[in-house]
């Protein structure tokens, strides 16, 4: 009889995941559950600004006892890993540089790269697993000269290889996506039918394994915020005060708190700029304003799923869910690109991913560091 494969799972206490290692279990994979341990809420004692939750018992444990009830219901073990410290140093750091310079990070994107696609994966390896899977939406593609792609999922919908973006094909050929052929609707109808206790359990939108919580709260923990102006743009008059700049992401419209201003048009307001040094939130009002657009970017920290190339035009997501926008790269050194839009675009943003796709094909992404508008920088 041929020895079956060992595959860890990545188990979050999520929907996604527990369906994932059920689907492995039915095409006869040994399957065990690994839940990861990044974030020390107790230690940080942050988790008490929710006021949401049950302060007695952080989100984190209430996640384990779900994945753990979960590997329970499947019959599979479940390992607790724990990778607090490298979280902290490769993800948690990182966020917080980027909110100091104004920036709006995806922490989700580098806990894919530093932990899940690689500590975890590590951790895998060395316990004698042959593989690692999680409840990511996206398709596996391998090819007849034994090369692996990434594709967008078949529920296009809750595709999530926007945030899959700085993994490498080795990585890729290490994990199974059991996911990648069904659709949200279909994962829940298997989790009914399994009895599971997190069957009906929400998604999780919060911070990559931080949770939902107040995050101006959680967030002032480390970066302590300054109030200050907000301006308008175009005339220059202080037409409100912010929080702190750090809150704040270009395009942002909701929770300004500007409204009832003597002589002024009532057209919602959008912030279109943040000065750090000086503490300025810059807005300006209607959703065809021009101070939102810019037409090319220099995208750094590239990383390449397939082969590297010198100009290409593809379709990019600038944020998740954003349709393909048409766009020519042009290669400046193995860690930079310059990337031109096909016509303007809307609240491209520093800080963010730049991800690219040729069709459905994932072939990589970096982080926007600079955007233009007819060849004059637009600062954060």
């Amino acid at each position: 009889m041929e020895k079956k494969l060992k595959v860890l799972v990545g188990l979050s206490g999520g929907v996604d995941s527990a369906i994932a290692a059920y689907l492995l279990l039915k095409q006869g994979y040994d399957v065990s559950g690994g839940f990861m341990r990044n974030w020390d809420a107790l230690a940080n004692n942050d988790y008490l600004g929710n006021p949401t939750i049950n302060n007695s018992v952080c989100p984190q444990e209430v996640d384990y006892m779900d994945a753990k009830a979960v590997a329970d219901n499947l019959g599979i073990k479940l390992y607790r890993i724990d990778f607090v410290k490298e979280y902290w140093d490769n993800v948690f750091s990182y966020f917080l540089d980027e909110y100091k310079k104004g920036r709006t990070p995806n922490p989700d994107i580098f806990c894919n790269k530093y932990i899940k696609f690689d500590a975890f994966l590590k951790y895998a390896l060395r316990e004698g697993f042959d593989l690692i899977a999680t409840g990511h939406y996206a398709l596996r593609v391998d090819k007849e000269d034994g090369r692996v792609e990434l594709h967008k999922s078949f529920d296009q919908n809750k595709d999530q290889t926007y945030f899959l973006s700085q993994i490498d094909e080795k990585q890729i050929s290490f994990c199974l996506f059991p996911l990648g052929k069904i659709d949200k609707t279909e994962v829940r109808k298997i989790a009914h039918e399994l009895n599971l206790p997190i069957a009906d359990k929400k998604d999780s939108t919060g911070v990559c394994f931080i949770g939902e919580r107040n995050f101006k709260l959680f967030l002032n923990n480390y970066l302590p915020a300054q109030k200050g102006d907000i301006v308008d743009i175009v005339t220059k008059e202080v037409v409100g005060h912010h929080d702190g700049v750090m809150y704040y992401t270009l395009g942002q419209r909701r929770g300004l708190g500007i409204g009832g201003i003597k002589d002024r048009e009532t057209a919602s307001w959008f912030v279109v700029a943040k000065n750090v040094k000086t503490n300025i939130l810059y807005v300006a009002q209607g959703e065809e304003n021009t101070y939102l657009l810019s037409d090319r970017a220099i995208v750094r920290g590239i990383n390449w799923i397939s082969d590297p190339f010198e100009t290409l035009h593809v379709g990019c997501k600038f944020r998740y869910r954003q349709k393909d926008l048409g766009v020519t790269i042009n290669r400046i050194d193995d860690d930079t690109i310059e990337v031109i839009y096909d016509e303007p675009y809307k609240a491209v943003t520093p800080g963010q991913a730049a991800v690219f796709y040729d069709k459905d094909r994932l072939l990589g992404g970096g982080i926007i560091d600079e955007i233009y508008y007819r060849g004059v920088q637009k600062h954060v």
